[in-house]
């Protein structure tokens, strides 16, 4: 359709011509950035206690307010979602900003009504939770794989394919080369840091990426014009080689207004509020990755501060990363918007669009030498802390709830060897799924990963919002709500998967259900039937007796548990027999000394402990009292009257804020 000659002329260089763009400077910056984040988590890992399972997995219960924000906002903002974003913002305009919006109130929901209750309950994973909350193996297990499916389709692969990607187009490197190269550095310092390394880099990355972003924000709201301009350009971007008697060049006429038409618009306004309030509440209030943050923290008002602090931070994707996916197509329409799937395929190998590469395209373009340098060092380094994030928690459900129940007796330093051989595995995994998301790609990343989201997670958001709020609820009811809810979400899953979209000039050949309920419209509908399922199944069988329920529902969070919680009462047993406890430990204080000048591990024996965070020293044991003191201060939920007042003022102030845009924008 187009002849080669004149095509080639206004076609962009592919992305190998492209390391010309990368002067000496960016590579300096890039180096010297690597080797300070690797000298901050190597920094924290000394002074973190790696050694066991609440100091590797939760960083000791000893954040503060601001790392905890700075981290909710990170292990979310990854590269994904800079390159997600951006590329739809490109596509469709500015709704796609509701979703970043939306994530406010999921977080206040969470600082307020889910961490007391997990705090109270004194668990480390949300599987944990359902378990003691229902007791029974079957809903543990179920939640722990389905996570770790989510992790792998939707955020592990999306991660590394979108970093990938950003690093092909920068530095032209082979996309395998690159993906390699950039897990190797994130597995090294996962594996030796454990969470303290993921949190103090989290907070350092997030500020850089977005004062990076603010920058080129700037640079490029100058270029077109501010808001009046972007609005006049966006609307003219059109490619200047189109498929002929269709409509998909032309940007869309709402492109400015986040409430679309209920049934034509492509993020319709009910599925933008409701729908996505399913997801968000799954995302921030039930997933390992985002709780792990919050259960991290000192204190009850620490968690909430940082859930504040998070939800501030949240609104600024709209205008760093939305608006700046906008300008892109604005000043390189041929590119950006391409519709003709061979130039499409030229572009950036994809056929159905090219939205992706907004973000990417716009670094490498519009910014000062140096500073571009800064700026993929950051993206990378995002992907990273997602990625780390994400390792993170994926072993800690796997060695808690999965490994655990193969091995009964597993002790301390097993787990710990098991959590970082699972990393590895997740890592080849994820490389062997990059080429299927690349074939998959339908033109925007970001739909993919929330259109996989809302097949599977609107189950769990039912079941959560459920054994919080209603006592009512018993084992059979959840396990069975599940069930059905996954079964209907697979279908529509494997569907998607059958039937790929179309692209541009194809008519649309999938059946209604496909092409008509849209997919924040479905989870909304999935979380409902999930929700019936459960109420009615527990209506049928014996409630859970009323005693049972103590911490574990937002009504009884205050009511302390019997002292012996059943399932963990031999294990302690076996470890501590209260009548030598004590001398037990005077001895082991002794022979502490005698072993240190007895036998001194070799060299590499030290390194390789050092490595998995196992103690070279003895390990002290802790009396029955010191061990309930303990218990006593992790599972707290008191407050201080002044910061609990400090943090109601500003959740408020928060919300009013979000108000005002959404009517803003709409």
């Amino acid at each position: 359709m187009s002849q080669p000659t004149p095509a080639t002329t206004e076609l962009p260089t592919p992305p190998g011509d492209m390391t010309v763009a990368f002067g000496v400077a960016d590579i300096i910056v890039v180096v010297v950035y690597f080797a300070f984040v690797l000298a901050v988590g190597i920094w924290s890992s000394i002074r973190a206690s790696r050694g066991t399972i609440g100091g590797y997995f939760l960083a000791g219960r000893s954040m503060t307010w601001w790392p905890i924000g700075a981290s909710l906002m990170s292990s979310n903002v990854g590269s994904g979602l800079f390159i997600g974003l951006a590329g739809t913002g490109a596509a469709g305009g500015l709704a796609v900003g509701g979703f970043e919006w939306n994530a406010t109130w999921a977080l206040l929901a969470l600082g307020w009504i889910f961490v007391p209750v997990y705090i109270a309950a004194g668990v480390v994973t949300m599987p944990e939770y359902l378990q003691k909350r229902f007791g029974g193996q079957r809903i543990q297990i179920y939640m722990s794989v389905l996570s770790l499916i989510l992790y792998i389709f939707t955020k592990i692969s999306t991660d590394i394919f979108s970093g990938a990607l950003f690093i092909q187009i920068s530095l032209g490197w082979n996309l395998y080369l690159s993906t390699v190269v950039l897990l190797a550095v994130t597995a090294v310092y996962t594996i030796a840091g454990g969470l303290t390394a993921v949190i103090y880099t989290d907070a350092l990355q997030t500020l850089i990426m977005v004062l990076g972003a603010l920058v080129l924000m700037f640079i490029g709201f100058e270029k077109v014009g501010w808001y009046e301009g972007l609005q006049e350009k966006y609307s003219t971007a059109i490619p200047n080689i189109i498929v002929p008697n269709t409509t998909c060049h032309l940007p869309r006429a709402d492109a400015f207004h986040l409430f679309r038409d209920p049934v034509t618009g492509d993020i319709p306004w009910p599925g933008l509020i409701f729908g996505l309030s399913v997801l968000a509440l799954w995302c921030w209030c039930t997933d390992q990755v985002i709780v792990q943050r919050s259960l991290s923290a000192k204190n009850l008002s620490h968690a909430k501060g940082g859930s504040v602090l998070g939800g501030y931070l949240k609104i600024f994707p709209m205008f760093f990363i939305v608006m700046p996916g906008m300008i892109s197509r604005a000043l390189y329409p041929d590119e950006v918007g391409c519709v003709d799937p061979d130039i499409c395929k030229r572009v950036c190998g994809a056929a159905v669009g090219c939205s992706n590469i907004a973000y990417p395209k716009l670094v490498i373009e519009l910014m000062p030498d140096g500073l571009r340098g800064l700026m993929i060092a950051v993206m990378m380094a995002a992907l990273m802390s997602s990625l780390t994030s994400i390792f993170n928690s994926s072993s800690t459900l796997f060695v808690i709830d999965i490994w655990q129940r193969i091995r009964r007796k597993a002790s301390e330093q097993e787990l710990m060897i098991v959590g970082r051989v699972f990393i590895l595995i997740l890592v080849v995994i994820s490389i062997l799924w990059i080429p299927i998301i690349q074939s998959a790609n339908s033109g925007k990343l970001f739909d993919y990963i929330q259109s996989i989201t809302s097949y599977l997670a609107p189950p769990i958001t039912a079941l959560f919002i459920l054994a919080i709020f209603c006592k009512r609820i018993n084992e059979p009811g959840a396990f069975w709500g599940l069930m059905v809810g996954l079964a209907v979400g697979l279908v529509r899953m494997i569907m998607e998967f059958i039937y790929s979209t179309p692209s541009c000039g194809e008519e649309d050949r999938r059946p209604a259900v496909l092409k008509d309920l849209h997919y924040l419209y479905f989870a909304l509908i999935l979380c409902a039937l999930t929700a019936i399922v459960i109420v009615l199944i527990s209506l049928c069988t014996p409630p859970i007796p009323e005693e049972k329920l103590a911490c574990l529902t937002w009504w009884t969070r205050h009511r302390k548990a019997p002292a012996i919680d059943l399932k963990n009462y031999k294990s302690e047993e076996a470890q501590i027999n209260p009548a030598n406890g004590e001398s037990d430990l005077v001895e082991s204080g002794d022979l502490g000394d005698k072993e240190k000048t007895a036998a001194k591990p070799p060299c590499w024996k030290m390194l390789y402990l050092w490595f998995c965070g196992l103690s070279t020293g003895p390990t002290p044991t802790l009396s029955q009292e010191e061990k309930a003191a303990l218990e006593q201060r992790l599972t707290s939920i008191e407050e201080k009257p002044l910061w609990k007042t400090v943090c109601n003022v500003n959740a408020i102030l928060l919300l009013t804020i979000n108000v005002f845009l959404w009517a803003y924008f709409g």
